[in-house]
């Protein structure tokens, strides 16, 4: 069996655990169908009671339907680790002849599919609801931006494994408050160029200020950035390397000095 081959099997390995777990779990529908439902509803009709012109509206609906989908790709990545966290076996994963590669592919790519579900869902309810359609930039520019936020909640998720093998059940909180840190300083709903300093720089350093106003621009919003997809793309594959990078060595360490051991029973 080829090197390759072995890979896709591990990894393969990884997506079906997460699907199994999701399968089993009727909260996870609460993840694709509730909590996504609900806050974009409430922001949509915000939106119509403030009597926004379309443009508007538009800005915003965007936003809220970016948070979702990333909030529910990486908490599929971060998962891979919680599971294992809250049911006391996290070391059990890692005496499986795996790499960090294949458990972090394995659920970025369930990530991806409940993602997608999502934003389909979401941008149906935008066209029936409110008349704002999603899709009008046409499929090239839709796909370059659903890939530059799977790639910003890959970086997020891995980023909530790294604490966890550090700090252990305090970390899992971070699951759920990084989402929330980028909406603030990402412009979901509003521009970046209203946050007071240094905050506007510090959202230059984040990909999902460039995807956002790359996507809005579509739609009529021109903001000053420009090689937003440069911008964008070169930041989010330099944080998700960085990352896996980081998940490795935070790992030989946990393994190292006991962490797994004492986050297992």
């Amino acid at each position: 069996m080829s090197n390759f081959q072995k890979l896709l099997i591990q990894t393969w390995a990884f997506v079906f655990k997460n699907w199994i777990i999701t399968k089993r779990n009727v909260f996870s529908v609460f993840e694709i169908l509730f909590w996504p439902v609900v806050g974009f509803f409430s922001v949509g009709f915000l939106t119509h009671f403030l009597k926004l012109d379309p443009d508007l509206s538009g800005f915003i609906l965007i936003g809220i339907i970016s948070m979702s989908v990333i909030q529910v790709c990486q908490i599929d990545v971060a998962y891979v680790l919680l599971y294992d966290l809250w049911s006391k076996s996290l070391k059990h994963t890692f005496i499986a002849p795996v790499r960090s590669l294949q458990l972090l592919l394995g659920s970025w790519t369930i990530g991806i599919v409940r993602s997608l579900c999502v934003f389909l869902l979401l941008s149906a309810s935008s066209y029936v609801a409110f008349g704002f359609n999603l899709f009008q930039p046409g499929p090239g520019p839709l796909i370059l931006f659903l890939f530059g936020l799977f790639l910003i909640s890959a970086g997020v998720g891995m980023a909530v494994c790294i604490l966890v093998l550090l700090f252990g059940y305090k970390a899992d909180v971070a699951a759920w408050s990084f989402s929330y840190l980028l909406s603030l300083l990402c412009g979901i709903y509003y521009p970046v160029s209203i946050l007071p300093m240094p905050l506007p720089a510090i959202a230059k350093g984040i990909p999902l200020t460039y995807f956002l106003e790359y996507f809005r621009s579509y739609y009529g919003y021109l903001g000053e950035s420009r090689n937003l997809l440069v911008w964008g793309f070169g930041l989010a594959l330099f944080y998700v390397i960085l990352g896996a990078v980081l998940f490795s060595i935070v790992l030989k360490r946990a393994r190292r000095i006991g962490t797994l051991i004492k986050l297992s029973e």
